[in-house]
């Protein structure tokens, strides 16, 4: 119970703030690059509230973070006109990259307060970070953050580089491919959220875990 509670508490709310980072910069590089759409409905904002979905950031997470199940869970989509870019197919690219791009650079910011947290701890006495003393309690929660935000942030962007529609990494590779492809890539992707409740359904999405223990491990003092 103290687990879920924690969770709860500490987790949802950082995954709130990550999945409304990761929009903002969707929202962000989309005006920079001249579609003002996203900005003119607020969702260039560290508030969570324009970027919840009512079933995938509320719902789903908070069921899984109750009963223990896998957590599964999103953003509102950010509204693009690619009609507003010079060049439509590399405008959507920096796009659909700003998110993943945004997850990397907060598990790096999380990596450097949780290093900054270690060099601080050993000028604090003893009696100071005993179980039950509120410096240490605080300390602990901290560090238990950063190392959530570490993860999670990794999760959030290895995942979204997934090259399958309605992911990131699909808008990416189109970006990439070249014109010829095109068709035969898009009529792939009328199929790719079944492909990928497919690989969530076997399994295979677990293998994500794999690119995100490796760079935890290099950012994680």
């Amino acid at each position: 119970m103290e687990e879920r509670l924690q969770a709860l508490f500490i987790f949802y709310p950082l995954l709130l703030f990550c999945l409304s980072f990761h929009e903002a910069a969707h929202a962000f590089v989309a005006d920079k690059l001249g579609d003002p759409t996203a900005k003119m409905l607020g969702r260039i904002t560290l508030n969570p509230l324009p970027h919840m979905d009512i079933i995938g950031t509320v719902f789903l997470p908070l069921m899984a973070l109750m009963t223990g199940a896998p957590i599964i869970g999103w953003g509102k989509p950010v509204p693009v006109d690619p009609r507003h870019f010079k060049n439509e197919r590399r405008g959507n690219l920096w796009v659909a990259a700003a998110g993943p791009a945004s997850n990397i650079i907060l598990a790096i910011l999380f990596s450097l307060a949780l290093r900054g947290l270690f060099l601080f701890v050993p000028h604090i006495g003893n009696a100071h970070l005993q179980e039950g003393v509120f410096t240490g309690d605080a300390l602990r929660v901290l560090v238990s953050i950063c190392q959530m935000g570490v993860f999670l942030n990794l999760v959030l962007a290895f995942f979204n580089m997934i090259p399958l529609f309605p992911l990131d990494g699909g808008s990416v590779l189109r970006g990439l491919l070249p014109e010829s492809a095109l068709p035969s890539y898009d009529n792939f992707s009328r199929y790719s959220f079944l492909i990928l409740l497919g690989l969530f359904i076997l399994g295979f999405l677990r293998y994500v875990l794999i690119p995100v223990q490796f760079v935890s491990s290099l950012l994680l003092p």
